[in-house]
């Protein structure tokens, strides 16, 4: 697995290939502008890049298989023949028939905001794989998750859910060092949900799971921001990635790679300083 390469927390580029993601929808719905943007996303030095052909922005409907496929696997494909060795490549789905299509043509690592939930034949198809994968926590479904989500601990109870599907996941044969956890900062969250994670994130690597976090871009920094525009908070979104690295997050998931890279590799270099 990537991660047991470098002790360098990873950065994710997200290339979402669909015509209504929250931040970057229709940007790169067609093969020419996905390639082009995935290629600068390597150059600018993403570990990773995770391909989606099915928004989950809150209010988003769900998007056939057939039509996922024929968004991600040309540009799976075409990438695959360009990345340099060692770049992995992400798809970001809930359907095992998507999530097939992309490993036939190159993808290794899945990327299920559901953890397992939307399609019960996932965890088989991730353990005959033997490839990475990543579960999210989400409370709802995208249609509704945003509709007065409610907690009584919002950190206990997101740790406990992923805990349970990471178990459910190795109970099918999943290997315990392929999995990865979310907790889906954005996704059936209010406000001061996703600040509580975001400053409890040490206690999700005390699972014994690599996290990952996605806050590039999200809402609630909006409205701390003052800004309603989400290509403007690249700013935010690079200060949550610093305070991940010091709580030990291991991938951050960003759509501004370029920035997110240099935060992350000084505040990298920081925590390594304060190391005997």
């Amino acid at each position: 697995m990537i991660l047991s390469r470098t002790a360098k927390p990873l950065l994710m580029g997200i290339l979402n290939v669909t015509p209504d993601s929250f931040s970057d929808g229709g940007q790169h719905n067609n093969p020419e502008a996905a390639l082009k943007h995935a290629r600068r996303m390597l150059d600018e030095g993403a570990d990773i890049i995770d391909i989606g052909g099915e928004s989950t922005r809150p209010g988003a409907g769900r998007v056939p298989p057939d039509e996922q496929i024929k968004r991600v696997v040309p540009i799976i494909k075409q990438l695959q023949q360009e990345i340099p060795p060692g770049i992995p490549l992400s798809i970001d789905t809930t359907s095992t028939v998507v999530a097939g299509a992309a490993l036939d043509n190159g993808a290794s690592i899945i990327n299920d905001v559901s953890a397992g939930r939307d399609d019960t034949r996932m965890f088989k198809l991730i353990a005959a794989a033997k490839v990475p994968c990543i579960l999210m926590h989400m409370q709802g479904t995208p249609d509704m998750m945003q509709d007065n989500p409610q907690y009584d601990d919002v950190v206990v109870e997101i740790k406990s859910f992923l805990l349970e599907r990471a178990a459910a996941a190795q109970d099918a044969g999943v290997s315990k060092e392929n999995i990865v956890i979310d907790p889906g900062i954005g996704f059936g969250k209010s406000k001061q949900d996703n600040l509580d994670i975001i400053m409890n994130l040490d206690s999700f690597k005390g699972s014994g799971y690599p996290v990952l976090l996605g806050a590039s871009r999200k809402r609630f920094m909006g409205s701390i921001c003052h800004i309603e525009s989400y290509s403007e908070l690249v700013g935010a979104s690079c200060a949550t990635t610093a305070l991940g690295v010091f709580a030990g997050v291991r991938i951050f998931r960003v759509h501004d790679v370029k920035e997110n890279r240099q935060a992350l590799d000084v505040a990298y270099a920081l925590r390594e300083s304060q190391r005997p």
